[in-house]
Formats: structure tokens, sequence, C-alpha cells
């Protein structure tokens, strides 16, 4: 069963999150502000925060220059990942993963159905790694975004969570560019 191990020490990670919407602003956004909150409440350092329109490039471009910022091991975006035509977090990320994370998808949904029951079937939560950047795309509620810091990436996170957990491996999740070609 998991469990922290206390005789290893906390490493914090640089976290970053973005909400994707039309409508938010610094002042409403509830979901940004959950995140922020556990994050820097789990220890972490919260590296950067920014709100993108519901616009394909405009999320992709800033989520590519954050995978590329040194101080920023994690992505979290929050809001798009509902069947509207404005919902196109996925469509702009899953294609830049180099790897995807697909039981994080299959994680955060059990979690949300002992929640919401059915009704977590309308999101597509998902996960990847690009650049050696672990990104996550969560839900636009509060809830959702609690939900998956509470039940998954608070303790992934957590370098003293065994018997594994993301932090241990991140500094071999670019090793296949550095593999000789010869």
């Amino acid at each position: 069963m998991a469990r922290i191990d206390e005789t290893r020490p906390f490493i914090p990670v640089g976290i970053a999150v973005l909400t994707v919407s039309d409508t938010r602003t610094p002042e409403t956004d509830r979901s940004g502000d959950t995140l922020a909150a556990r994050i820097e409440e789990a220890g972490h350092r919260l590296a950067a925060r920014a709100i993108a329109r519901d616009d394909i490039p405009a999320i992709r471009a800033q989520v590519e220059a954050w995978t590329r910022d040194d101080a920023i091991d994690v992505v979290i975006t929050t809001g798009g990942t509902g069947f509207t035509g404005r919902d196109v977090t996925p469509e702009a990320l899953e294609p830049i993963f180099e790897k995807r994370m697909d039981g994080f998808s299959e994680v955060f949904h059990r979690i949300s159905y002992d929640k919401i029951g059915t009704s977590t079937i309308q999101s597509r939560a998902t996960g990847g790694v690009l650049n050696a950047t672990y990104i996550f795309v969560l839900p636009g509620s509060p809830g959702a975004c609690k939900d998956a810091w509470d039940g998954i990436l608070k303790a992934q996170l957590d370098y003293r969570h065994m018997p594994c957990n993301f932090v241990e491996i991140m500094p071999r999740l670019d090793e296949h560019l550095k593999r000789s070609t010869g």
C-alpha cells in the first residue's frame, strides 16, 4: 500500500498553473486559486500562473514556453476539457505530448465517479510529458481541481511517496533525447 517514507527528504518542485477560459479573470479564477493554494500548502513552488483564452495556439504557446523554463517541473491546466465547441485544451496539448499518461485520466475518472457519478464522462482530463515536464489537463471546476490534487497529484509529486512517485524519475524524463543514435 502507498505510504510516505519520512526518512526521505521532501523535494519541492516548480509548478505552473494555466487557467483556460474566455471569461475568468485573476479575481474570479477560483479553480486556479484552489490549485495555487494546494501547491503552496504542500510545500511546492508556484512558479507561474496565467489565464489563456480557449484557443489552441494560445494554450499551446503558453504550455510550450513553460516546458522550456528550467524553474518549471510541472504544468497544470484547468478548464477546456468538456465537449462544447470552445473546449479545446486536450486538442491543444495531446498532440505535443512526447508521452501520454493514460493512467492519470483513468484514476481521475475513478475518483470523480465517487463524487459526481456518471457525469465524470463529460471530462476529457488527460496527462502527459513534454520537454521533461509533466503536464496535467484538468476540468475547470474547483471540485475537479481538488479531486485531482488531493487524490493523485499531491502524492505523486511528493518524493517521499512510496513505492514510487513522479519526482524520483524527473531526472530521467529526457533520457530519450540523450541516447546515442550510433
